[in-house]
């Protein structure tokens, strides 16, 4: 049996090595990158910033691609990676071989589950199935010979994290393909996935997650979920990191480096322990990436009663996470102005808009300031500033109709301008998600499930917040500086 971990202990993991991109790596801008002042500056990443290039950096770009042949495009091209400015161009990369991957799937239960990703990984692969001490082992057990599974009987059910560890320690392979049982794998999934650790740096790999449609189809739920779930982090690729646009990737299906891992995820950990584990190897300077072109699809769940539980259980994590990450777990990160502009808003007074345009002017003069490298400093600012607005207003709506609901609720029980926001903030919020994600479902059903999940999530927030009786994953952070 393994030692019980203290609340705060996580697994060792290993430094990354030098950067190090071989010859041929191409790397292509960000859909959001600007290229400005004639290709001598960029505009873009996450955090938001202004990259400034030498004239030789400029002629580096071409097509807004930057293609590593020396040391100076390596530097560019790896400084872009970092700065969440560039993804890596998946033709360009190398094939790695998948028999240097071993898969390993802990297990409670679903034998039927177990059997179907089996067989979407293929016979030709190394499994190890971790039996996390299921009710049915015999089958589960059954269903892993059948497929020439290797067989790891756990004899303390310890979670998902334990299970993962304990099937780590018989990787003897480059590479770990973490995999749970309601999964199916696409068949060129891992493979694409691969491709990214032809940068030394990279970590671990995470494909799209989306639904599975069973014999029956989807009802209501499904359909919200196949929309708008919480594993699918959408259609573009991405460098993942705290506070980033892409700030986690679940741990359904994770590809990792296993020299870079250590002994895996915190074992005492039951919810969040993929969030953690991601963040743990970026706060060490590893890198993550989420690489939509490799799929997978994940059995959501499609009754109320299992959906909203689901969801705040997700939610739950959150006090968990504060504790080990307290500087990213935060709702909603604001800078002094924006969150002046928030509050202008918010006091729905006559003065609110003047007061808010007012602050968004003085910031956008204090930012054309900071950007005297700029041919156009004035029209940069006025550009990063609008999106700071917009960003402070979406994580407002979020705030309420999410993580606050129970305060904003009481408070719109009492006060008619807190009724106000919260009402439109539900609306507003259901009806930009409704456009963007273009659902197979009508905008009022859609806007209930939204509605529902939010509550449910939020639900969990306040319910770890209160078990742990610390406020910290509710408090939004207010940057001073960057």
């Amino acid at each position: 049996m393994t030692p019980t971990a203290s609340p705060l202990s996580a697994p060792p993991l290993s430094a990354p090595p030098p950067p190090s991109l071989p010859d041929g790596f191409t790397v292509l801008l960000g859909r959001r990158v600007r290229i400005a002042d004639g290709g001598r500056a960029l505009v873009g990443g996450s955090p938001t910033r202004v990259l400034y290039l030498t004239p030789a950096g400029a002629a580096l770009i071409v097509d807004r691609r930057i293609r590593v042949t020396d040391a100076a495009s390596r530097g560019l091209a790896d400084r872009l990676l970092e700065a969440g400015m560039a993804d890596p161009v998946l033709e360009t990369l190398p094939t790695v071989d998948e028999a240097d991957v071993t898969f390993v799937v802990p297990v409670f239960g679903r034998p039927a589950a177990l059997d179907r990703l089996l067989t979407s990984i293929g016979a030709d692969s190394t499994v190890i199935v971790v039996d996390d001490v299921s009710p049915d082992r015999a089958e589960i057990m059954d269903v892993a010979a059948a497929h020439g599974a290797r067989f790891l009987p756990l004899d303390v059910n310890g979670g998902p994290a334990r299970a993962r560890n304990e099937g780590l320690r018989q990787v003897t392979t480059p590479f770990v393909a973490f995999v749970d049982s309601d999964i199916v794998v696409d068949r060129g999934a891992t493979s694409v996935l691969l491709r990214h650790f032809a940068d030394p740096r990279v970590a671990v790999a995470a494909p799209r997650v989306l639904g599975l449609r069973g014999e029956t189809g989807l009802n209501w739920i499904g359909r919200y979920e196949e929309a708008r779930s919480s594993l699918d982090l959408g259609i573009h690729p991405a460098t993942v990191r705290p506070r980033s646009p892409v700030s986690w990737v679940p741990g359904a299906f994770l590809v990792a480096r296993v020299d870079a891992i250590g002994e895996g995820f915190s074992a005492e950990m039951r919810e969040g322990e993929d969030v953690d584990f991601v963040w743990r190897l970026a706060e060490r300077g590893w890198r993550i990436r989420f690489e939509p072109e490799a799929t997978v699809w994940h059995e959501h769940r499609q009754t109320v009663r299992d959906w909203l539980g689901r969801k705040a259980f997700y939610g739950s994590s959150a006090h968990p996470l504060s504790v080990r990450h307290p500087k990213d777990i935060a709702p909603a990160v604001f800078s002094p102005w924006t969150l002046g502009v928030s509050a202008a808003l918010l006091a729905q007074r006559r003065w609110s808009i003047p007061v808010a345009l007012g602050i968004s002017a003085a910031a956008a003069w204090r930012i054309a300031r900071r950007l005297g490298r700029s041919e156009h400093p004035a029209r940069v600012s006025i550009r990063l500033t609008s999106a700071g607005v917009l960003a402070a207003i979406s994580q407002t709506m979020a705030l309420f109709v999410r993580h606050w609901w129970p305060a904003t609720v009481l408070a719109a029980v009492f006060s008619r301008r807190a009724r106000r926001a919260l009402i439109a903030s539900s609306l507003l919020d259901a009806a930009l998600e409704y456009r963007r994600t273009r659902p197979d479902l009508d905008p009022v059903r859609f806007a209930v499930a939204r509605r529902l999940d939010d509550l449910a999530y939020g639900a969990g927030v306040w319910f770890s917040a209160l078990r742990g009786r610390s406020v910290r994953a509710l408090l939004p952070d207010v940057r001073r500086r960057g």
